[in-house]
């Protein structure tokens, strides 16, 4: 691992004059290049009239809803998912719309999307239209089977279409060809609310509200469902993104929230005032997640669904169980998967570029955060297969900076047309499935597909950090205006700094954690660090004095105290 720091521009540019110096630093980093990129009030969200065929899915939802049709929401059992389900349903009946349910694939059942199998299972309840969210763009067979059983299919998605799309009465996609919309990057429940809120201003226009003697909604009121999905999903916090993680956050921290959304942050022993977007990652979002890794997404979707504070307790508790017992299965997994390299005993010059890994016992629903895992320990492309039954594997990809993985799962499909029966997925994550009578040769295919994207150098992993901190700067002051500056994330991401520390003390916290004394080279103070799941064998280290750090400025509070605390990403004797 190596830190590097950020590439800046020598001069400022004029609108960042009156920005705080280090602000001016970061922002120019992130390739901030107007003073617009810094509003995050709703109006400057980009018009919904730049999605393709937004018009034509209105106009089917405007018909459901005068015909009173049954709308069945078919959703993805991931946290975009869910909460695209939820935003989704709770619109539709805020619009009046008297019959609404929704459906997410069982995992382990049906796999994801939709498929004719879920077609079959949803056609028992008789819908007139399905609308799917955060899933459908690649499910051409899926759609044929509802058509020929008389049900329309809606589709909106945000992931990336394959050359043929389905024949849908309409696709809601951003990155769907011949689509101006200037953001690529929104979730699936980003789509969903586009959607929803270009339905409330046709309504509106229509005299819909006023006829039925309904207060129109204020779409802003559903932003805080939004900001959660979009934060959980890593998807890019491009501009627009921002805007409605910034605005969903205000909304939270104002006790303005689903119950659900509360009572996720109470199990977790969060206060919502003081939420910050990366909370929403990896906080709340890993709870909804749990229940689509190791059961049933269903029992997400109603913790975001019910307006009763005492049954989004009972759903959040139920879904904190089930993310301590992913933990411990991930766990297990990342120790086996492991040890099963160690015994390989590959030199790291030697280990593939692109790396795939199996064992018939793995979780199917963990194997993703697996793929996560290894991926960060050893800086390349990973997929971590499990059994899917019938002799297939289920694999799920991450990738690093560089690589798309989707268009390597794309490359792979064209060179070898019978190696993949289906892929799909965004930049840095992906879904596929094989036979496992095949894995050899996949594993060989993908290795030499990635070694077109990375040089030997690209292996190694770095931590980008923004320079370095005056003394003068470690000051709660400069912490809350750095924590308020964002909401950072994925390709936007909080700051990091840089800098070399005496050591006072050192000691390990709860299993793997290190806590640090540090003083600043410059001055007096001691400041508190903390380093989360540290390498044992190599922390603590009593023969070390002084260590060059990576780290991001935060703030500590301990029973109404606040101070200074650095969250360490990275360190090394100096």
């Amino acid at each position: 691992m190596k830190i590097k720091a950020r590439q800046s521009l020598q001069t400022i540019a004029p609108f960042l004059e009156d920005v705080h110096p280090i602000l001016q630093r970061v922002y120019q980093c992130r390739g901030i290049h107007d003073a617009q990129e810094l509003q995050r009030d709703l109006k400057n969200l980009l018009p919904y009239k730049g999605l393709l065929h937004i018009d034509k899915a209105v106009a089917v939802l405007v018909h459901a809803l005068a015909q009173q049709q049954h709308i069945m929401i078919v959703g993805d059992y991931d946290a975009d998912g869910a909460t695209s389900t939820a935003l989704a349903v709770r619109c539709l009946r805020a619009f009046s719309a008297e019959k609404v349910s929704y459906l997410v694939p069982n995992r382990f059942e049906y796999g994801y999307g939709l498929t004719p199998e879920i077609v079959a299972v949803a056609a028992k309840q008789e819908p007139d239209l399905i609308v799917t969210v955060d899933n459908g763009i690649a499910s051409m067979t899926g759609v044929q089977a509802a058509k020929q059983l008389g049900i329309n299919v809606l589709i909106t998605d945000h992931h990336l279409p394959a050359d043929e799309v389905p024949d849908a009465v309409a696709i809601v996609n951003p990155n769907q060809v011949g689509c101006d919309f200037q953001s690529k990057a929104l979730a699936g429940v980003g789509v969903c609310f586009y959607l929803m809120l270009a339905l409330c201003r046709q309504l509106q226009a229509d005299g819909w509200f006023a006829d039925k003697k309904l207060p129109m909604p204020n779409m802003a009121h559903f932003l805080d469902i939004v900001a959660l999905g979009t934060v959980a999903d890593v998807v890019p916090l491009d501009h627009n993104n921002r805007i409605l993680v910034h605005q969903g956050l205000r909304r939270i921290r104002a006790g303005h929230c689903v119950p659900g959304i509360t009572a996720l942050l109470t199990v977790a022993k969060r206060t919502a005032n003081k939420l910050h977007a990366s909370d929403l990652g990896f906080v709340v979002g890993p709870r909804l997640n749990a229940a689509g890794r190791l059961d049933d997404m269903s029992l997400g979707i109603e913790c975001l669904l019910t307006d009763s504070a005492d049954k989004a307790r009972d759903y959040a508790e139920q879904l904190n169980q089930l993310n301590l017992d992913r933990r411990e299965i991930e766990q297990d997994m990342k120790i086996q998967a492991l040890n099963n390299l160690q015994k390989l005993k590959l030199d790291p010059k030697d280990m593939p570029y692109g790396l795939c890994l199996y064992d018939a016992d793995w979780h199917q629903g963990v194997i993703g955060i697996l793929a996560s895992r290894i991926k960060d320990q050893y800086y390349r492309p990973v997929i971590a297969f499990a059994a899917a039954g019938g002799g297939d594997l289920k694999g799920s990809a991450r990738s690093v900076k560089g690589v798309h993985i989707r268009d390597v799962l794309d490359a792979i499909a064209k060179k070898h047309p019978d190696l993949i029966s289906k892929f799909g997925g965004h930049a840095m994550a992906a879904g596929l499935s094989i036979a496992k009578a095949d894995y050899p040769q996949f594993c060989q295919a993908f290795d030499v597909e990635i070694r077109k994207h990375l040089q030997a150098e690209d292996l190694q992993g770095e931590i980008l950090t923004d320079g370095s901190l005056e003394y003068s700067d470690f000051n709660l002051a400069m912490a809350e205006l750095l924590q308020d500056s964002g909401p950072w994330g994925q390709a936007f991401p909080e700051p990091v700094f840089e800098g070399e520390f005496a050591i006072i003390e050192q000691r390990i916290v709860g299993q793997n954690h290190l806590r640090l004394s540090l003083k600043h080279l410059e001055g007096d103070k001691i400041f508190t660090g903390i380093k989360f799941n540290v390498d044992l064998d190599a922390w603590p280290n009593y023969r070390c004095e002084k260590v060059h750090v990576a780290y991001q400025l935060d703030v500590n509070e301990y029973k109404g105290v606040r101070s200074v605390q650095l969250m360490v990403q990275h360190l090394m004797a100096a």
